[in-house]
């Protein structure tokens, strides 16, 4: 097998990135070290000018490839060569390139020219000899936008005769943008099978949203200046409408997601879009566009400006009208490398509609060893994804969680509840330009299960003196009310903390979930993602002081959330002293700690006391336990309170620029998991996969236990 693989397209607009984004991320979760290879790139008299490809790639997932290193020509460039004979020297010189990058990667991912020259079949052939001189396996990306089912098998089956007659190793036929029916999807796929029975086969329906424009991408296009809406400039663009009429008829055109066009004295035309936007009964437009570099009054400008809640993008072209329409079509939306929501869409897109993982498995011919954090996050949301969990998420007032919902349903990774209140998170969602069309949004106050979950709470909590009164109260929370959904099966796990403190999230979790059995012990730990491996730490969190029995329980519990993720469990009881050369309460405690860890899980590989040192250094760790088989290569450090354990995390976390990813609480029947109030859109959304993965474990354990014994 080889490891490399080129992306093919055979005409303009095909939207290959989107197969691009997809396989990149499949091999970033395998391969620590990932190339993104252009042989040549669009054409450009700027040489400067960073290719489009390149730059989404390379900034979305944070390839640390010199940007001189991911091509070797522009199109003029290369089609200057050609034209001069030396077609030759072009393959060796992209060879060449091609064969340092294979010393230094562990996979070359390339992709093919965009066809922005004048003769797509010329460009289409070199693209092949490129393919077949580096010796690569070849995914091909149909173009079906606007092609029945005979077009698209007739053009596909002329491409794969043009692929078979260069030899190239086709891996994969990928029809891309088609709008066709389910039934003409399988009779394609069925052709296509017939003709190559090992063809890795997949069709990708057209998703209008990937070829919009934005508002953002109007303006840089017109380089127009923006008057007002700035902090919307997200929004997509569906339709452009030329405003010229009177406002009564004018509003009679209006479409959802249009862009208005219209000359900057026309003020009745932007006064009529700010009145739809406030109108339930019109649809909402994305945004204005003003001709002929005049602004509109001061005071409409004001106006604009300080109505927050229905912000419109206003921008200011200097052309005319017409040539203002004219450069806007000539243009199309394309995912841009900031544009979070359309990238999630898009890998969301690929991984509904393609086996990746069969085409990644026949090209990759090693996985690496390392564990990097990006392969951790994307292992993460791969496991999420394979048996969607309902997770509730209790603080929808906050922007965050929104914008952490919003992609979290775009790329598939569970079912998502929102708390909070629907009217009021939908505007919020639409003045985001998000979609939360598939979360359940309830409102405590006004849900049927208020009643039931008020009951439920009472009976748990009277003998500590809560009144029904009081457990109504307790239970509109958001917090009580999302940890009640969990209790009660209606959803499968929680995340919260964004905006509450820790201990309004675990508490509810104490006193309604409670931990796995009466001997069990509710504790967390910390992923902590260094540059080449992840490890696991705790307790970071919860326990301040530690009981011998308690830690042996932490150091079980870890071990076992270690290994539901993916992290073979070694496990090191931390102390200031290594073996039996100290002694000390603090360090009998951690001895008989292992002791009894020992007695709990006796086949787990666990061993202390040890000093950290010991424990992750295998030169300190010959000297010290010589031959001990978690000395030097612990994945799961112990801590003996949380006085060390948090300052430990924060410190590595510093010191050596690792990922901390929870805490991660576990012992509890079900999950719950806390964030930070300072947490970020990506901690949210790899906190809710977490989540989802306890919750898969916790259902699998249910189903083991239930299962007839024979």
């Amino acid at each position: 097998m080889a490891n490399n693989l080129y992306v093919i397209a055979a005409e303009g607009r095909s939207r290959k990135s989107v197969v691009v984004l997809g396989l990149m991320q499949l091999l970033l979760k395998q391969l620590s070290k990932v190339a993104f290879f252009r042989p040549i790139i669009n054409k450009s008299k700027d040489r400067d000018t960073r290719d489009y490809n390149i730059n989404l790639i390379k900034e979305h997932f944070g390839l640390v490839i010199p940007y001189e290193d991911t091509y070797v020509y522009t199109l003029d460039e290369a089609w200057e060569l050609i034209n001069r004979g030396q077609r030759t020297e072009l393959l060796e010189n992209i060879f060449d390139r091609f064969r340092r990058l294979e010393a230094e990667y562990d996979f070359i991912l390339c992709e093919g020219t965009d066809f922005t020259g004048n003769d797509e079949a010329i460009e289409f052939g070199l693209n092949l000899d490129i393919a077949a001189n580096l010796g690569c396996p070849v995914v091909f990306v149909a173009n079906a936008a606007g092609k029945g089912v005979n077009e698209i098998m007739d053009s596909t089956g002329m491409t794969l005769d043009l692929m078979d007659e260069k030899g190239l190793d086709l891996v994969a036929c990928l029809i891309n943008r088609a709008s066709i029916s389910c039934g003409e999807q399988e009779e394609i796929k069925a052709a296509l099978r017939r003709r190559a029975g090992q063809l890795v086969t997949g069709i990708l329906p057209e998703d209008a949203t990937l070829a919009r424009p934005s508002t953002a991408d109007v303006s840089r296009w017109l380089n127009g200046k923006v008057l007002c809406g700035g902090n919307r400039l997200d929004t997509l663009v569906a339709d452009y409408l030329v405003a010229a009429m009177q406002v009564g008829n004018f509003l009679g055109y209006l479409t959802p997601g249009s862009l208005i066009i219209t000359p900057g004295d026309r003020e009745d035309i932007v006064l009529a879009c700010l009145a739809s936007r406030l109108s339930p009964s019109f649809p909402e437009i994305s945004g204005i566009v003003l001709s002929g570099g005049m602004s509109p009054h001061s005071n409409i400008l004001r106006l604009l400006n300080n109505l927050t809640d229905v912000s419109i993008p206003v921008i200011l072209a200097e052309g005319h009208t017409f040539q203002t329409m004219q450069i806007i079509t000539s243009h199309y939306g394309r995912i841009e490398p900031g544009d979070k929501r359309k990238i999630n869409t898009a890998i969301g897109h690929f991984d509904r509609n393609v086996d990746g993982a069969e085409i990644a498995g026949r090209v990759v011919n090693r996985k690496s060893s390392k564990m990097t954090p990006r392969m951790f996050e994307y292992t993460l949301l791969e496991k999420a994804k394979q048996e969607k969990m309902r997770i509730v998420l209790p603080e929808g007032r906050d922007e965050r969680i929104l914008h952490a919902a919003d992609a979290l349903l775009r790329r598939g990774v569970a079912e998502l509840i929102i708390l909070g209140d629907p009217a009021r998170m939908s505007l919020e969602a639409r003045n985001l330009g998000l979609d939360l069309s598939a979360a359940t949004l309830i409102d405590p106050l006004r849900s049927p299960l208020l009643d039931d979950y008020a009951r439920s709470y009472h009976e748990l909590r009277k003998h500590k003196g809560i009144s029904p009164e009081q457990a109504r109260d307790l239970i509109l929370d958001p917090t009580y009310f999302g940890t009640m959904m969990v209790h009660k099966g209606d959803a499968d796990g929680m995340v919260s903390g964004a905006v509450n403190t820790t201990a309004h999230t675990i508490r509810p979790a104490f006193e309604i979930i409670r931990a796995r059995s009466a001997e069990a012990t509710v504790s967390s730990v910390f992923f902590m993602c260094l540059k080449d491996r992840v490890l696991v730490f705790g307790d970071c969190a919860v326990i301040p002081n530690p009981t011998p029995q308690e830690l042996a329980n932490v150091a079980v519990n870890a071990a076992e959330t270690a290994a539901v993720f993916g992290v073979t469990p070694r496990v090191a009881m931390l102390s200031y002293s290594t073996g039996s050369s100290g002694k000390g309460a603090d360090v009998d405690k951690v001895k008989e700690a292992t002791t009894l860890a020992k007695k709990l899980a006796p086949d787990l590989l666990l061993e202390g006391p040890m000093q950290y040192d010991a424990a992750i250094d295998a030169t300190v760790a010959s000297t010290k336990m010589p031959g001990n088989p978690v000395a030097g290569q612990a994945t799961v450090f112990i801590f003996p309170d949380l006085n060390t354990g948090n300052n430990t995390y924060k410190a590595v976390q510093r010191a050596a620029d690792a990922i901390a990813i929870g805490p991660v609480l576990q012992g509890l029947k079900k999950p719950v998991n806390d964030l930070s109030r300072g947490a970020n859109v990506a901690d949210i959304i790899n906190t809710v996969a977490i989540t989802a993965i306890q919750a898969q474990a916790v259902k699998k354990a249910a189903t083991s236990a239930n299962a007839p014994t024979k």
